[in-house]
This record gives structure tokens, C-alpha cells and sequence, in this order.
């Protein structure tokens, strides 16, 4: 915070120079790799995102860029960064902690939830200024001189689809990409667009406490999850690998393609043993008699099918609405050849369509909130509500631009219990 830095603190940082986030050669230990690890989860920054722009540098240094105070009890931050390049002392916002990092309520952090609108609170016009400045496209690490407009279509345009939803945002103004930019790129709230997603069907920004026990990456299993090799890929190519090639069909031109940087193996491999070990919060949820009735309910009603402890989830991935497997699928895909009926949007027409949702773990539920995937729905409660089926309902959860009021269908399973059967029900999901 500008009113917190220790004596000589910004004269430091003009001379420091830029230094390595790890040094591989003094890991020893795997404890010493996690270690390391959680050093690039806390202050990698998004690299083609940095601004040496000293009216933004002079703005992030005053009291007008945090209206509503800090949000470290140390005084920092934590999803800015001043970086030593160079070039000279850059401002930038982590790459991984901005969406994966929780505020807890004696002011530690939680890694691995996401932000759900308590990290962002300081700083959060900073990283706005960073996302939609006029050499970056938001949520992409591609510099390109366009209008928002044409940057927006090429970081979720599908020119496969003849109705692609995507194609107006071409000749829209910077007014109307900014309603759809605080929309749809709503980190604080917990869900994100996403480079090869769109503001139109938004992704639930997901929880990394977990993760390696699970087969696939993406709500729409983009990825296999066969280890921690998969994690490192993964992680280098939705940071700054991602080309937005696809068949013929090229979103980026040659320019555009360059590649700007490579992250270190080594840190990658780091980054990956920490999101491994990440443990999730004490549950003050008690196992009780309603817990107890709810765990049956849960058992009577076949929810372990889909959601099979101990994971609950069988891992497995379901059809979204109106998808019909291809005969020639991968024979890696574990498929169920059913629907829950949840909107189709995502998986159906953006870049990160596969025509499959994953069926996602319950454990953690009581945490994370947001539930379905594009985070419709703010609660437990809400999620089993019968009126959440009625135009008139409205939604606690993300809501397209100018929507109060929509039906929020799929996912139907418990709609019809009883009132006490329901809360018994959530009772025991909130034990999780």
C-alpha cells in the first residue's frame, strides 16, 4: 500500500535489477521444490501484461487506487506486482494467485479457490487498466495494436460457427466491449471469459485444492490430467503458449504469433508439486444428525453415481445439451452417454467447446462457492431452489449483461425433495 512501504523501499526497487523467482541449483528436497513452487504461485507475474506507463506507475503509488484499503495485514497487495526488468521497474498482477488466491477472515490467504471478490477489492482498478490497455487483448498474453473490438473477436471469435455470437463484437464500440468486459471477465466474482472462452458463456473460475486427483482439466475436459507433466503443459500454455490455431482456421496473424518468452521448465515443475500439495481449509461444518440424514438422502437418491466418494466425482465426462458423440471419439474419453441438461454455451460454441462437461467433485463445496459450471448460482441453497426453473428467478450467481431475472435449468436431481429433506441434503454436501 502506498502508505505502508518500509523507509527506502521504492528507491530499492529502481536498483535491485531483475533476479530469477527460483534457483533450481539450491533445491535439494521436494519440500525445498514446493517451497519454490509456491514462490512462482505468489509472484509470477503475467508477462506481457506489465506497463511501464508512469501515469499508471504513479497511480498504483497513491491512496486514489485503493478506495477501499488493502487487503494484506502486512501492508502488501498481493495481486500487484512492482517488477525489476531491463527496462526499469514495471507494474503487474500475478498469474496465478490473481484468480486462485482466497482472503480469509484473520487475513491470511488461501491458495488454491477462487478470488469470489475478496482479493481484487485493492488493486482492482489497477488490474483493469493492465487487462484492457490498448496493446493487450483481456485474459491473453498476445500483444495486438486493434481496436477492443477486433482484439475481443480474436481472443473468443469462432469462425467455424455460422452463428457464432462473437462476430458483432468486431464492430463494437469500446463502450460495449467494456459492459461485456466487466460482465463475462468478472474475476472478483469469481467466474472469467477466458482466452478461447467468451463473455457470453462464461467459465466458473476453478479450484486448484485437489486438482491432481482429477482426469481432466477445463469444465469442458479440454486436457488429460495424467500427472504432473500435464500440470506443467498446462499451466505454460494457458500462460503464454496459447497459439489460436485451429485446422485451418488461424485467430492470431504471423505478427501476432511470436512467441515473447518461455517459462523455465523448472519453475513450471515447481509451480505443479505446489498446486499438488495444496490442502483445502478446516471444514467447521459438523458431521450432525442433519449431516447424518443428508448422507443417506445423498446415497438414497444414487448421487454417488455421478458423484462417487471418496472423490466424489467418478471422473468421467457428461454430453452437453444437444451433443451427440462423434463414432470415431478418442478411446481415452471415459464418456457418459448422458446430459444434466446445464447450458450447453460453453461447451457447444466457444474455442473450448468439446461437446463434454466433466463431472465436477463435491468435496469443497461448502468453500468455493459459484455452482454450475458458469457460476449461475451463488449457494448451495440457491442451486436447490425449484424456482431457480421460473423466468422470474433471480440469480445470486453471474448473469448475462443487463439479465436480473432468468430460469437457470439443468442439473434438476433434488429439486423435488422435501424442504427438510433438502436441507438435510445440503447439511451433508457442506461436510465435504
Amino acid at each position: 500500500m502506498p502508505d505502508r512501504a518500509p523507509a527506502g523501499y521504492w528507491e530499492m526497487i529502481q536498483k535491485v535489477g531483475p533476479k530469477p523467482i527460483i534457483e533450481p541449483e539450491q533445491l535439494k528436497t521436494e519440500d525445498d521444490w514446493i517451497a519454490a513452487g509456491k514462490a512462482v504461485f505468489e509472484q509470477l507475474d503475467h508477462i506481457t501484461m506489465r506497463s511501464y506507463d508512469p501515469k499508471l506507475i504513479a497511480f498504483a503509488r497513491s491512496r486514489a487506487a485503493f478506495p477501499g484499503g488493502g487487503n494484506g495485514s502486512d501492508g502488501t497487495v498481493p495481486v500487484l506486482r512492482w517488477v525489476p526488468t531491463e527496462r526499469g521497474v514495471a507494474i503487474g498482477f500475478t498469474n496465478c494467485s490473481s484468480c486462485h488466491m482466497r482472503a480469509m477472515p484473520d487475513g491470511s490467504f488461501l491458495h488454491g479457490p477462487s478470488t469470489a471478490g475478496s482479493v481484487l477489492s485493492g488493486g482492482g482498478a489497477i488490474v483493469g487498466a493492465l487487462v484492457s490497455a490498448p496493446h493487450h487483448i483481456a485474459a491473453s498474453p498476445i500483444r495486438l495494436l486493434e481496436s477492443p473490438g477486433m482484439r475481443s473477436y480474436r481472443a473468443y471469435g469462432v469462425p467455424w460457427l455460422e452463428d457464432d455470437v462473437h462476430a458483432k463484437m468486431k464492430t463494437m464500440s469500446p463502450a460495449e466491449i467494456e459492459v461485456l468486459r466487466r460482465s463475462g471477465l468478472s474475476v472478483s466474482n469469481g467466474i472469467f471469459a477466458r482466452w478461447n472462452g467468451s463473455p457470453y458463456f462464461p467459465a466458473k473460475i476453478p479450484d486448484l485444492i485437489g486438482v491432481s486427483d482429477y482426469k481432466y482439466l477445463d469444465h469442458t475436459g479440454t486436457h488429460l490430467n495424467r500427472g504432473i507433466a500435464d500440470l506443467m503443459r498446462y499451466t505454460a500454455l494457458v500462460s503464454v503458449a496459447e497459439s489460436s490455431d485451429f485446422g485451418s482456421h488461424h485467430l492470431l496473424g504471423p505478427e501476432q504469433r511470436k512467441v515473447e518468452q518461455r517459462l523455465p521448465d523448472e519453475a513450471m515443475y515447481a509451480l505443479a508439486l505446489y498446486i499438488k500439495s495444496l490442502k483445502p481449509p478446516a471444514n467447521p461444518n459438523p458431521f450432525d444428525e442433519y449431516a447424518a440424514a443428508g448422507k443417506k438422502i445423498f446415497e438414497r437418491e444414487g448421487c454417488g453415481g455421478c458423484h462417487t466418494p471418496p472423490l466424489y466425482t467418478n471422473n468421467k465426462l457428461t454430453l452437453a445439451r444437444g451433443f451427440t458423440p462423434p463414432p470415431d471419439a478418442p478411446k481415452s474419453l471415459d464418456i457418459m452417454n448422458i446430459s444434466v441438461g446445464t447450458d450447453p454455451g460453453l461447451a457447444l460454441k466457444t474455442r473450448k467447446g468439446t461437446g463434454y462437461y466433466k463431472v465436477p467433485s463435491l468435496r469443497g463445496v461448502w468453500y468455493r462457492g459459484r455452482y454450475l459450471h458458469d457460476g449461475s448460482l451463488a449457494s448451495l441453497e440457491e442451486m436447490f431452489d425449484p424456482n431457480r426453473l421460473n423466468e422470474t428467478f433471480s440469480p445470486g450467481g453471474w448473469n448475462p449483461p443487463a439479465v436480473k431475472t432468468r430460469a437457470v435449468v439443468g442439473h434438476e436431481f433434488g429439486l423435488r425433495l422435501s424442504v427438510n429433506d433438502r436441507k438435510s441434503l445440503i447439511a451433508f454436501l457442506r461436510t465435504l
